[in-house]
């Protein structure tokens, strides 16, 4: 029999879908297992409240992990494991780690009266300078100012409180612990200086000492414990590595050059640099960027968090309801035969308007052009358009707030695999757009992490040296003019709506 090859697990936790990952040093997957996850309405609650179903979550996890290492039992050989999860939700929980209350979903309105409460009773800009935060409706502090005021026992029985990469990993470990990249999702910290701001935690009737201990991401947090062991068919005593928040681990896999940023597209587009200066100019707090802890200290990541293929997803769902094949293809192939400029359609991609780049303006999302001769090809070709312009603009934010010139995106997640779309983007940005072999990148920041942590490299720098991760080019084409007088009128139908819908109030 050959000699097992080494791996790390990864634990990749999203909203939408829970996955197991087995990488090698090559940051291959070499097994994953997956199933779906969704928020649910909180027993006893209003109807719009969501929360998530730990134990459902944790269960689901125990069985995904049990099939991957049946599965890899003969060709493998695990030496880590490290959870990625999530960003803002938390759980306050016991000295056993038994709940004290529900795990508030992000997706839950709750908390939107409390954020306009504190954009009035602390400047939202001296905010932004602390946290790098936005003020933002799921925001974890305002749900911890939510739990003090309508469940206080839930923080009074509350040993501490946990973020989700923190809450499963305390089920592998037993222990407890806080990172930094978490943390920084919370608009409760210091940013600059890596640290808790008592200033904020004030708000909620908080101080430092509720929190667990920070532990950095590629720290050994502990031990998979016996019990652990039996729930999820990991091996006793294998290292549990410090994870934290998933769109960290895609920034870092992506690995951007000096000139580059990095795009982690997916359900959601994170467009973000890799920093080594802590800087929240007044600039950056105007145009709705957001600023959040890099998973090597010493780095930050300023970011717009923007709508990407939830927009696309809204198009299949409306409008490709009937296939049952080969879906995305279909939506490609027709939209390839639409002209540059989607037969006079512009889709505004800001299905969620307080976030991204078009933040300031409150504007929902919209189709402008429609006649009857538009078909669904136009329209998914004009939304992938739109998500293009929206990307320009964040771009273009990104360089006037940091005094920087970018000369190229790195794009990895599932979004990177569609090639027309890169095309646009190209041609759309006027930048070269690289995709990198690395489409996982969520697990594949996270493995790397693992492997540093249990010394396969020595460093951060050591390990993304060690790996070559550009696939593809896509530098401007014959497109790019016409885009140019398009993303004009981009610009100006977002000044103009928000003029129109305010005298409508």
């Amino acid at each position: 029999m050959s000699e097992r090859k080494d791996v790390v697990i990864v634990f990749d936790c999203g909203s939408t879908k829970l996955r197991i990952a087995a990488l090698d040093e090559a940051l291959r997957i070499v097994a994953q297992e997956s199933t779906l996850n969704s928020p649910k309405p909180q027993p006893g609650g209003e109807p719009t409240w969501r929360i998530w179903d730990l134990e459902e979550i944790w269960g689901k996890l125990c069985i995904l992990t049990r099939r991957l290492m049946r599965s890899i039992e003969d060709r493998f050989n695990p030496i880590a494991t490290i959870i990625a999860t999530w960003g803002a939700d938390g759980v306050p929980v016991k000295r056993d780690g038994t709940p004290t209350y529900y795990a508030i979903s992000w997706m839950c309105p709750r908390t939107a009266q409390i954020a306009e409460e504190v954009s009035k009773k602390m400047e939202p800009w001296e905010i932004f300078r602390i946290t790098g935060y936005q003020i933002i409706a799921f925001n974890t502090l305002h749900r911890l100012i939510w739990l003090r005021r309508h469940a206080p026992s839930a923080l009074e029985e509350a040993y501490t409180w946990l973020m989700m990469p923190g809450y499963f990993s305390y089920k592998l470990t037993g222990a407890f612990h806080i990172d930094p990249t978490s943390g920084s999702t919370m608009m409760a910290m210091d940013l600059g200086k890596r640290d808790w701001s008592e200033e904020m935690l004030a708000l909620a009737g908080l101080d430092p000492s509720f929190f667990p201990e920070w532990r950095e991401p590629g720290e050994i947090l502990g031990e998979i414990t016996e019990d652990a062991a039996s729930q999820t068919g990991l091996p006793k005593g294998l290292p549990v590595v410090v994870g934290g928040h998933d769109t960290q681990f895609a920034i870092l896999a992506a690995n951007p050059a000096a000139n580059q940023a990095a795009l982690s597209s997916g359900t959601w587009e994170i467009l973000a640099l890799r920093l080594n200066r802590y800087d929240p100019s007044r600039k950056a707090y105007e145009l709705g960027i957001v600023i959040e802890a890099d998973v090597e200290p010493g780095f930050w990541n300023p970011q717009f968090l923007m709508p990407a293929s939830l927009v696309l997803e809204w198009v299949r769902k409306l409008m490709y309801r009937e296939e049952t094949e080969n879906i995305y293809e279909i939506m490609v192939k027709e939209a390839e035969h639409v002209p540059a400029g989607a037969g006079g359609l512009i889709l505004l991609p800001s299905f969620m308007p307080d976030t991204g780049p078009t933040k300031a303006y409150g504007i929902p999302g919209g189709i402008l052009g429609l006649t009857p001769l538009a078909e669904r090809g136009h329209i998914y070709r004009a939304a992938l358009e739109g998500l293009s312009y929206q990307l320009r603009l964040a771009i273009e934010g990104l360089e006037e707030a940091f005094k920087i010139k970018l000369l190229g995106i790195k794009v990895v997640g599932g979004g990177s695999k569609n090639i027309l779309w890169n095309k646009i983007r190209a041609d759309v940005t006027k930048r070269l757009i690289v995709t990198s072999r690395i489409r996982e990148a969520t697990v594949a920041g996270a493995a790397l992490t693992a492997f540093k942590g249990v010394g396969k490299f020595k460093s951060f720098r050591e390990a993304l040296a060690s790996i070559e991760t550009e696939l593809e080019s896509y530098t401007p084409g014959e497109n790019s003019e016409k885009y140019e007088e398009l993303y004009k009128t981009y610009l100006e139908l977002y000044p103009t709506l928000a003029r129109v819908l305010k005298g409508r109030k």
